[in-house]
């Protein structure tokens, strides 16, 4: 174990989750603090800088959207963009197709939309944690409104065939919704190509703040609002613009957008890797989103999510947290649930390992040297629980 002197002082693997505003992000935002703090709904000059700060960054986000500057709607982040698609789009009747590996934020608004007789098939995926877009083709109905799968997933970071379901839904006639949250920044984004009529992202798990996103609706798409109550976003989303969160969103987008073009997703994978191999080295460790032949699944850059037999991972995610390393055992919006990972279950993962995985997410400012710290502290925790765990003795499961 390296001195203390040696050790980073915390080592943030739970990119996941969130991720801290890059520099250039609070320098973007601070002004409309402070001294551009004007309404960008007012016509006076504080208003018309506030305004001009929006069409700024709505420009941007056409650029990373790949789409026309009028098609991105300005909301509080991707659990609202999620649902947005859903409540603005479905009706009684109506059949929606999403998967079982979804976020809460479709899987939750599907079972309010069940009291409002909309039906919902959920698709499971492959073990590989992949959605098979022949499952979506069987699951269609002459009554299907609606199909949405992520592009990447939050747990395992398995990427979807987004393009490929996006031409069943078109060929079918069938609206189709892309919950980019995990995606964004991570994969080139082109709407076209992906086949969508609406995607969803949220600025915190891509260097920006917390507290807003964006909305892609293609023109001509029916969805309704969520908020009414005044003419902002064209009428698509009430309430006066979080000017200095939008503006830091546009400036995390145009970061992003250099990432993806400069190389720096390359480097991420790559560090990304040698975690990855230092861990699987480790007796009874596998990883979750394998393909039949043991190689990963295509994936985000940044993630991989690893099963330790005869441990509890949230006893694993304390013990490292303990050591200056944070990391996740799943989706940060079910911390301290009791049940199992529902994405690692659906992709026939038992109970107990569901409960005995961890997800490392890493920033894209992550180095060689907070990974090196992670492979030396871990054998010692992995150990240190095994000795200690009444997992190996059945007790758990």
């Amino acid at each position: 174990m390296a001195p203390a002197s040696q050790r980073p002082v915390r080592v943030y693997m739970d990119a996941n989750a969130t991720t801290p505003l890059l520099p250039q992000v609070v320098e973007a935002m601070h002004p409309f603090w402070t001294e551009h703090f004007g309404n960008a709904s007012s016509i006076h000059l504080d208003g018309q800088q506030g305004r001009a700060a929006v069409d700024r960054a709505r420009q941007t986000l056409a650029a990373f959207f790949r789409c026309h500057e009028a098609e991105v709607v300005f909301n509080s982040g991707g659990t609202e963009g999620d649902n947005t698609a859903l409540f603005g789009l479905l009706r009684s009747g109506d059949h929606f197709i999403t998967t079982a590996i979804e976020h809460s934020a479709i899987l939750q608004p599907a079972q309010r939309l069940a009291e409002r007789g909309v039906e919902t098939t959920l698709v499971a995926p492959l073990p590989s944690g992949l959605i098979d877009p022949a499952s979506i083709l069987a699951a269609l109905r002459p009554n299907t409104r609606l199909i949405s799968v992520m592009l990447a997933n939050n747990e395992t970071g398995v990427l979807q065939p987004v393009e490929e379901i996006g031409r069943i839904a078109d060929d079918a006639g069938v609206f189709f919704h892309i919950d980019a949250v995990q995606g964004a920044g991570k994969v080139p984004f082109d709407v076209s190509r992906f086949g969508c009529h609406l995607l969803s992202i949220s600025a915190h798990k891509m260097h920006g703040p917390k507290g807003v996103g964006a909305l892609y609706v293609r023109r001509g798409t029916p969805v309704e609002s969520l908020l009414v109550g005044g003419s902002h976003e064209r009428r698509r989303r009430a309430g006066t613009e979080n000017v200095p969160g939008i503006v830091g969103l546009g400036k995390a987008a145009e970061l992003a957008m250099r990432s993806l073009a400069d190389g720096t997703m390359d480097r991420l994978a790559a560090l990304r890797d040698r975690l990855e191999a230092g861990v699987l080295a480790l007796s009874g460790t596998g990883l979750n989103g394998a393909l039949a032949d043991g190689q990963p699944a295509p994936r985000a850059a940044n993630t991989t999510n690893i099963w330790f037999d005869h441990l509890e991972g949230e006893a694993l995610v304390i013990a490292l947290d303990l050591k200056g390393i944070a990391v996740s055992g799943g989706s940060a919006c079910h911390s301290g649930a009791t049940e199992p990972s529902h994405v690692l279950m659906a992709m026939g993962v038992d109970k107990t390992r569901a409960r005995a995985s961890l997800r490392f997410s890493l920033l894209k400012t992550a180095t060689d040297a907070e990974v090196g710290y992670v492979l030396r502290a871990l054998p010692e925790a992995v150990e240190r629980l095994r000795a200690i765990s009444p997992v190996e003795a059945g007790t758990l499961g």
